[in-house]
């Protein structure tokens, strides 16, 4: 696999150093990476939190029949995925069309934030009888930046060989990545590659419920036949009986927890979200690449929505690699303004402020080890 290196240049000024500190974190803001297209098909598995993701390790919350027929469903959805027709990517001259799969080619899940539709789209993925190389597990993100790195035909026949592709967090937002991802999808189903999906919907439209598997199905106008939408109720379960996250740390608190935390990063927040404007959001992973910890000093609200979505996209990058943080500044919920929090955006915002405030909590004994 090839692997990326970040480039080098100045980050933003920081508290200094404490005494008796260890070696100088590492900079966020000095990695730009440059991600070959081989490192984004390799890649292309349940991120590091998801990789023991499992049916029986999903926890359905009890008052929520809807998460366990959703279990249900997705089992019976893997093991109806039937064999492939092609080897290697490639289709046999003289072997037998398989026949026309029985029932929906494609499930979507749909539901709020925190209702473990990641954690379900993965353990189909793992629980697909079929070796990682011959199926696929990205958000809709990276999946758009493999058919720009690869051409739209070669990421056809990339993927078309594959048994089954699971796209997270499908967008909505992008009519023409929507359009171009609609167009990939009739494809690799015409050669018989199941899909699944999870939601990114527009609830300042219509409304978050139905809207969203009503308004997914009509952007995939010729695939409406093959998707079933699977409904997820419930409530956010990385809060669901825990306590508070902590309040926002002191400057010299996060910048000694930096020095102390051997892998950790620090930056200021305002130089960092200006650093993002110049690294495409599909090489956002690569940036946290080796990074233990995050430590942000100065976090202010965000000043407008372009910055907020990039923001959104590195909060989910972080959550997927289970990469705590530690702040000064403001709360998490205090990063979107009310206007935005009541917008067409405002699912991911709140999906972001749950993930953020989870990896705080988790920064905690980062801190007091400090």
């Amino acid at each position: 696999m090839s692997s990326s290196q970040p480039s080098s240049s100045p980050s933003a000024p920081i508290a200094e150093s404490p005494d008796g500190a260890g070696a100088a974190p590492a900079a966020l803001t000095s990695r730009a990476p440059h991600v070959p297209a081989d490192r984004l098909v390799a890649e292309m598995v349940p991120p590091p939190r998801f990789q023991g993701a499992r049916f029986d390790t999903y926890l359905p919350d009890p008052k929520q029949p809807s998460q366990t027929e959703a279990v249900t469903v997705l089992g019976a959805f893997a093991a109806g995925i039937g064999g492939a027709s092609a080897v290697g990517g490639r289709r046999r001259w003289f072997a037998k069309k398989p026949a026309a799969p029985k029932g929906p080619r494609g499930v979507y899940l749909d539901g709020g934030y925190g209702v473990g539709k990641t954690h379900l789209l993965a353990s189909l993925w793992h629980a697909t009888d079929a070796p990682p190389e011959r199926k696929a597990f990205g958000t809709f993100v990276e999946l758009t930046n493999l058919v720009g790195a690869l051409g739209f035909q070669e990421t056809v026949r990339t993927l078309g060989g594959h048994r089954l592709l699971c796209i997270d967090e499908f967008e909505l937002d992008d009519p023409g990545d929507t359009v171009l991802v609609s167009s990939l999808l009739s494809r690799l189903v015409e050669s018989g590659v199941a899909l699944a999906a999870t939601s990114n919907t527009l609830p300042g439209k219509l409304g978050e419920g139905r809207f969203a598997a009503a308004d997914f199905l009509r952007e995939i106008q010729g695939l409406s036949a093959h998707f079933r939408p699977l409904r997820i109720d419930g409530e956010d379960y990385r809060h669901r009986g825990l306590p508070e996250a902590p309040a926002p740390y002191d400057n010299e608190t996060v910048t000694r927890t930096a020095y102390h935390t051997p892998g950790a990063s620090l930056d200021d927040f305002p130089s960092l979200l200006t650093h993002l404007s110049k690294v495409h959001p599909s090489r956002y992973g690569a940036m946290c690449d080796g990074i233990r910890a995050v430590c942000l000093t100065d976090v202010q609200a965000v000043p407008d929505q372009s910055t907020a979505l990039r923001l959104v996209v590195l909060a989910d990058r972080l959550y997927d690699r289970e990469v705590p943080v530690v702040t000064s500044g403001k709360a998490f919920d205090e990063l979107f303004s009310d206007e935005m929090l009541r917008g067409g955006y405002r699912k991911k915002y709140f999906r972001a402020i749950s993930r953020l405030t989870a990896l705080a909590r988790d920064a905690g004994p980062l801190v007091t080890g400090a």
